[in-house]
């Protein structure tokens, strides 16, 4: 595997503090699983505060998050505990499909911007539109 978007995300989007392990996690195959599921309920403990432009649980539902959608097509490469996503490269409106049907942790990288969906929970699930500021 290349890892470019893996090395994007955690160099762009990720904690000082915490880019280092993440990234190791990310590229090293036996820890990868680890590393994605870190996202299910701590999302907020690694996000570099910076780049998150938009956040919470009805994310998908706000007007700006789906004109952001509309004005950042193109392939995005998804990472997912789900090995039938992992890695997959698609278009964004794809990704944000599987990762809306998906009972699991799904980080979602694009170009400039990535979005993370935590695990659904009792209290809701966490979204979080990054982008490069």
């Amino acid at each position: 595997m290349d890892y470019a978007a893996e090395r994007y995300f955690a160099n762009t989007f990720i904690k000082k503090d915490r880019r280092e392990r993440i990234l190791f996690e990310l590229t090293t195959p036996s820890r990868r699983y680890e590393g994605i599921s870190r996202f299910c309920h701590g999302a907020e403990d690694l996000l570099d505060p910076a780049g998150i432009l938009m956040q919470g649980e009805d994310l998908d539902r706000r007007p700006e998050f789906i004109r952001f959608v509309r004005q950042h097509g193109g392939n995005c490469t998804v990472l997912s505990p789900i090995l039938s996503a992992d890695g997959q490269t698609m278009p964004l409106e794809d990704a944000l499909g599987a990762a809306f049907t998906g009972l699991d942790a799904f980080v979602i990288i694009g170009n400039s911007f990535a979005v993370v969906f935590g695990e659904p929970m009792k209290g809701g699930r966490g979204k979080f539109l990054l982008s490069e500021q």
